[in-house]
């Protein structure tokens, strides 16, 4: 890939780009779609019970990590299938992998979520 310079056209083409990845992720891949439903469900919850800026940030930084990897896994596992699109154990192993580090970011946030609402729901009661 050669470099052809900085120009304000470039960098505003790449920004619709990456718009219409988002777009892609969030039309097209399942997964992303039970994701995002949570992301709303933590948003609205969070909203409801006042968190704190610093909660805030803690949730967003989970959410769009979450996204971001599984944006990453969906194009790893597209680009895989392109690539080899009969069985192969290394593109197995890959896309295992690709999901995997999903998951893990899931859990995490799951975990960040969990140590900033029950102590909240349980001052509700």
């Amino acid at each position: 890939m050669k470099n052809e310079g900085f120009t304000l056209r470039k960098r505003l083409q790449s920004f619709k780009f990456a718009g219409n990845g988002i777009r892609l992720l969030i039309t097209r891949e399942h997964n992303a779609w039970i994701h995002c439903f949570a992301a709303v469900c933590v948003t609205l919850a969070g909203w409801l019970i006042g968190l704190s800026s610093t909660e805030w940030i803690a949730i967003v930084f989970a959410i769009g990590s979450v996204l971001a990897a599984e944006a990453v896994n969906s194009s790893i596992e597209a680009l895989a299938d392109l690539v080899s699109p009969e069985y192969n154990e290394a593109i197995k192993r890959t896309k295992d992998l690709a999901a995997g580090a999903v998951l893990i970011l899931a859990i995490s946030a799951a975990i960040v979520g969990l140590i900033i609402f029950i102590p909240k729901i349980l001052t509700l009661s």
